[in-house]
């Protein structure tokens, strides 16, 4: 793992509740540890990886968004940590998943269409993950999450239980959960 800078600790007041922020900057990549007051032995996790269209500007073709909000909502209540992960578009970055976007409304999946620009379908590594939860002294957690490549990536981290988190289709986005299912392995 190459040098990683930290910030300070600052608060997050947001519609959900009052959280705790701190960026943690990783080369040219910043991740952020979005968490509550009460982390318990276990707590709640969602490694949430970045996606500029789906969780600030509303996009349907995705459930990217809404996992997000459930997410901050789930852990305002009960307690735990968001990592948001700076890895765009499964790591393609924006200029990438704009074209994959441009693909996919010609007709490819989303795996084709990251296979027709050159990209794996899934690029995105995790090892900042683990740097982050062990900075907090966190060794088990419960996860939220539906991507089996999430759970095999936290090596040293006991997971103790899986939390599903599984959107409604709508019709944008109901080719992709599928493909997210049958071809990337996603637990829905």
């Amino acid at each position: 793992m190459n040098r990683v800078e930290i910030s300070n600790v600052a608060k997050l007041p947001t519609k959900y509740g009052i959280f705790n922020i701190q960026a943690f900057k990783e080369g040219e990549r910043e991740h952020l540890a979005i968490f509550t007051d009460d982390l318990s032995d276990t707590p709640i996790v969602r490694i949430h990886s970045e996606c500029l269209t789906g969780d600030a500007l509303g996009s349907k073709k995705c459930d990217c968004g809404e996992q997000l909000a459930y997410a901050q909502e789930l852990i305002a209540q009960q307690g735990g940590m968001i990592i948001y992960h700076r890895q765009e578009g499964r790591n393609i970055g924006l200029l990438g998943k704009v074209n994959a976007y441009a693909l996919q409304d010609q007709g490819f999946d989303t795996v084709a269409a990251n296979h027709q620009l050159g990209f794996k379908a899934d690029q995105r590594t995790y090892e900042i993950v683990e740097y982050i939860l062990h900075y907090y002294h966190i060794h088990a957690i419960k996860l939220l999450t539906n991507n089996p490549k999430k759970i095999d990536s936290l090596k040293n981290i006991d997971i103790v239980e899986r939390i599903p988190i599984q959107m409604t289709a709508n019709p944008y986005n109901e080719n992709y959960l599928k493909v997210k299912k049958e071809q990337l392995g996603h637990m829905l």
